[in-house]
């Protein structure tokens, strides 16, 4: 399954005109970049109106009590589509246990390790968000994170799923899911270079080029 890495309500509206999206995820990174002037509010409501599926929304609070309050005021906004997006941490934990007993759905973020994944479902966690690019940053496999993590999810049945994301490169996609991953977030740019194959391009052209010159 592939989810979004926007915040831009135009280009996700033409993506998910593909068929191949089945949810969004922002950040504050995401969001400071491509609307630093926008109200937080207005832009997610034009997200959510463009797409389908769960729209991610991060907390920037710090403290538990902070955090909790800022997830019920994000929520709110629209229940049905919000996942509110945990950063990793006690506080993180915390706030995602008692999200999880308010049956608010949960995406924990900036996760590296298998430890911090199987703490993230354990606490309750709908989704476990490993950053892959940030984790090769450090010097570390990826893969074994993402497989170690699904395995333990299946083993145990905890209900949470593994999101992908920190996705730099096609390579990365690929590897995520055949690592196991239930979703990989992608970036507009890394989703549009999917599309293509030079050898797909060139027997396209041949075929329209024999089509056009039929009977000649």
């Amino acid at each position: 399954m592939l989810f979004l890495d926007s915040s831009n309500p135009a280009e996700i509206r033409e993506l998910f005109s593909w068929g191949v999206l089945a949810g969004v995820t922002t950040n504050p990174l995401i969001l400071a970049r491509e609307a630093p002037d926008a109200d937080l509010e207005a832009r997610i409501r034009e997200v959510i109106a463009a797409s389908s599926g769960p729209v991610s929304v991060e907390l920037v609070a710090e403290t538990a009590e902070e955090m909790l309050e800022e997830a019920h005021a994000l929520h709110a906004w629209d229940p049905s589509r919000i996942c509110v997006k945990v950063p990793f941490g006690e506080a993180g934990l915390k706030v995602t246990h008692a999200l999880a007993r308010a049956g608010v759905k949960t995406n924990v973020t900036c996760v590296m390790s298998f430890n911090q994944a199987y703490l993230a479902a354990l606490a309750g966690g709908t989704y476990v968000s490993i950053f892959s690019g940030r984790i090769r940053d450090m010097g570390y496999d990826a893969r074994g994170v993402i497989e170690q993590t699904r395995e333990r999810l299946d083993r145990e049945r905890l209900p949470a799923e593994v999101l992908v994301g920190s996705i730099r490169h096609i390579a990365d996609v690929n590897e995520a899911l055949f690592a196991g991953a239930h979703v990989v977030t992608v970036p507009p740019p890394i989703l549009r270079k999917m599309l293509h194959n030079p050898k797909t391009d060139e027997t396209i052209r041949e075929f329209n080029a024999a089509w056009a010159n039929r009977g000649k």
